[in-house]
């Protein structure tokens, strides 16, 4: 099997849906004749041409506005996000419009659309371009919320996510854009709102998604060779739709929880799955829910401690050795 970095799977995903599929537009600043901020979609512009890839003015509200409304009219763009941390500027657009305009013209309306691009601290971009809104985008019914952790995973949810009738917010990681991975040349796709076990263990299950999530199975293996203990790793891939049953039948194994995300505390998304948890497997659960985030603060310029406010190894490990114990 090929082994890609997951910014060549993603762009894989992107030129099969655009072969695939003549309604398959990508939109963004710089995705063209700069070949992205990230070069994810490098070489696509000579591939596909300017009607299909096509460079924006720096204007989230304008292009991301311009994109739904032509996702309503039946073409499926995928727009790039230089930083998540930018559609800010277009939160009506989003979490208003795009989320809302199924229900409120009862089913008659679609908005086929994906916004892509970082969302994630440690690159010492500071407070205004660090930010993983992954729990604001997925407190809105109508959204539906993909933080893919692995080549693979990126490259098949891309895909579904493209294929889907719903807007999806597809939230990568500079910091994995480099990360190799076996990915598959066939078409095949990752469903949406399904789980994935990465990790088999019987002692302790951490639950987690994104760059966190590669922290965590580090920190399991680790574990298993130097201290003998198991631990499960549930990568959930989605954030909404949110598979609890793979999470259940986890916790139901192992009986006990750690989350780990790169999210700040307040309002997350573990606050939500601890709840959940606890709600409907409080007695299966041998000791507390245990919950490691990014320290709550505004995002730290400081490079090294910038690395100390987010998950590492050092602090996921401390945390399992202590809801293990």
């Amino acid at each position: 099997m090929p082994v890609l970095q997951y910014r060549e799977a993603i762009r894989q995903a992107l030129a099969e849906e655009l072969t695939r599929d003549a309604n398959v537009v990508v939109l963004g600043e710089e995705v063209g004749q700069f070949h992205g901020a990230y070069k994810v979609t490098e070489g696509l512009l000579a591939k596909f041409g300017p009607k299909r890839i096509v460079d924006t003015p720096i204007s989230e509200a304008g292009f991301i506005g311009m994109g739904i409304g032509a996702s309503m009219l039946g073409v499926r763009p995928v727009i790039e996000l230089m930083f998540w941390s930018f559609y800010s500027v277009a939160f009506d657009q989003i979490l208003n419009n795009a989320a809302n305009v199924r229900y409120m013209s009862g089913g008659q309306i679609n908005c086929p659309i994906v916004i892509r691009g970082p969302a994630n601290g440690g690159t010492n971009v500071g407070a205004t371009h660090s930010h993983t809104p992954e729990n604001v985008l997925a407190n809105h019914p109508g959204i539906k919320v993909v933080v893919p952790a692995t080549p693979y995973d990126a490259k098949g949810l891309l895909k579904s996510a493209i294929r889907d009738n719903d807007p999806v917010m597809f939230l990568e990681n500079t910091m994995l854009y480099g990360d190799k991975g076996e990915v598959p040349e066939d078409d095949y796709l990752v469903p949406l709102g399904k789980a994935d076990v990465k990790r088999e263990g019987t002692e302790l299950t951490i639950v987690s998604y994104g760059r966190a999530m590669v922290l965590s199975l580090a920190v399991a293996n680790t574990l298993q060779q130097e201290h003998n203990r198991s631990v499960e790793v549930v990568d959930l891939r989605s954030i909404r739709p949110l598979d609890m049953d793979t999470v259940l039948a986890s916790v139901k194994k192992t009986h006990r929880v750690l989350i780990v995300e790169e999210q700040k505390p307040f309002c997350g998304v573990g606050a939500q799955l601890a709840y959940m948890i606890q709600s409907e497997a409080f007695d299966e659960l041998d000791a507390p829910i245990g919950r490691l985030c990014t320290i709550d603060s505004p995002s730290i310029y400081s490079p090294p401690v910038e690395i100390e406010q987010l998950p590492n190894v050092q602090r996921i490990l401390k945390a399992a050795l202590e809801a293990l114990a």
